[in-house]
């Protein structure tokens, strides 16, 4: 419903009725797009220059592509864009919020889905519903409330230990191996691939609700997540990688974690580069000074990226990450590329 005319609804299915369609980027080419946009001026060149940033550090076989993700674009339907950047092999480690993996990949993995909705909609009706609003998207907030029960089931069935973010991803994937309703979920992608999946702010999620339930049914012997470790571990990929590259949805806690790597591995006596390669696809104003907004040139002020090869692209990432993806997919040089499979080095 994209007008504010046609919003009248009398149950909950009514509100439910059409699913988000995930976009393919194998099912269209959009290189010749691409091509022409560098041709252009404003946002297109922009994104033209990333897509030819984002082609280079594939055709780098020494630089490690980091993935993150903030905001709900999995969501909106780049869902299967993530999971086939793993797939074709053109991401090593991702660094996303809690949200994007479990409320929305793990949470589709279960079976469950996203739905189209309206921005214009009354959100008092929609709680009246237990419907959960992003924008113009919507989802089933008693599905929601499934997926927290499930987290919890996992946690019950580990050892009551610490864990990091990824380790305990890692769990989910191998628990949708054998349970998955939606197969080749970006979780399930990932654990198949052997790339690293980190949440700096898990607990602000689904699995936040999920793992509180658990301790309080175990208040003596429960796992907890161990947000400092991670944070070591995802250092010592940054650490092996001869040059890195960053390709950001958004900003958040993601883009600040991956970047500070660089200051971690100095501080910890490690000669390391700063990321050779960076993207970011935003749309947030950098005149606030936050973190989350503040260019690639900032970050090389920090000594976090090199300034050679970035690009800043000021969109709405579902409108023009498609055509970025689809462009490196179709230009195949993702089949040079050797798996770095870096959930390996930690056993």
């Amino acid at each position: 419903m994209s007008d504010k005319k046609n919003l009248g609804h009398n149950s909950k299915k009514d509100f439910l009725s059409r699913e988000v369609e995930h976009i393919d980027i194998t099912s269209f080419d959009s290189r010749n797009i691409i091509s022409s946009m560098k041709k252009m001026s404003f946002v297109s060149r922009e994104v033209a220059n990333a897509a030819d940033i984002f082609n280079e550090m594939i055709k780098d076989k020494n630089c490690t592509i980091f993935l993150t993700l903030a905001g709900s674009t999995s969501a909106a339907g780049c869902m299967h864009i993530y999971r086939d950047m793993i797939k074709y092999n053109m991401v090593d480690a991702i660094v996303a919020t809690g949200a994007s993996i479990i409320d929305m990949d793990f949470f589709e993995a279960l079976g469950f889905k996203h739905y189209q909705g309206s921005q214009f909609q009354d959100d008092t009706e929609l709680r009246k519903n237990y419907i959960d609003r992003i924008y113009d998207t919507y989802i089933d907030e008693d599905e929601l409330q499934m997926c927290d029960k499930i987290i919890c089931e996992i946690a019950d069935n580990l050892d009551p230990k610490s864990y990091t973010s990824r380790e305990f991803i890692n769990e989910i994937g191998k628990y949708l191996k054998k349970n998955a309703k939606k197969k080749n979920s970006l979780i399930e992608c990932a654990y198949d691939n052997g790339v690293p999946i980190f949440c700096p702010a898990f607990t602000d999620s689904s699995a936040g609700f999920g793992l509180v339930m658990h301790q309080e049914k175990n208040p003596d012997k429960h796992i907890t997540i161990d947000s400092v470790r991670e944070f070591r571990e995802l250092t010592e990929i940054k650490i092996q990688s001869k040059s890195s590259g960053l390709f950001m949805i958004g900003g958040g806690v993601p883009k600040n974690f991956i970047q500070d790597t660089v200051i971690c591995a100095e501080l910890l006596g490690k000669e390391v580069d700063m990321h050779k390669y960076a993207i970011q696809i935003t749309v947030a104003d950098s005149r606030d000074g936050a973190c989350s907004s503040s260019t690639l040139k900032e970050a090389s002020s920090w000594g976090k990226v090199d300034i050679t090869k970035e690009q800043m692209v000021f969109a709405e990432a579902t409108s023009v990450l498609p055509l970025i993806a689809s462009d490196a997919y179709h230009k195949e040089n993702w089949k040079k590329r050797s798996r770095k499979n870096f959930s390996k080095i930690f056993g």
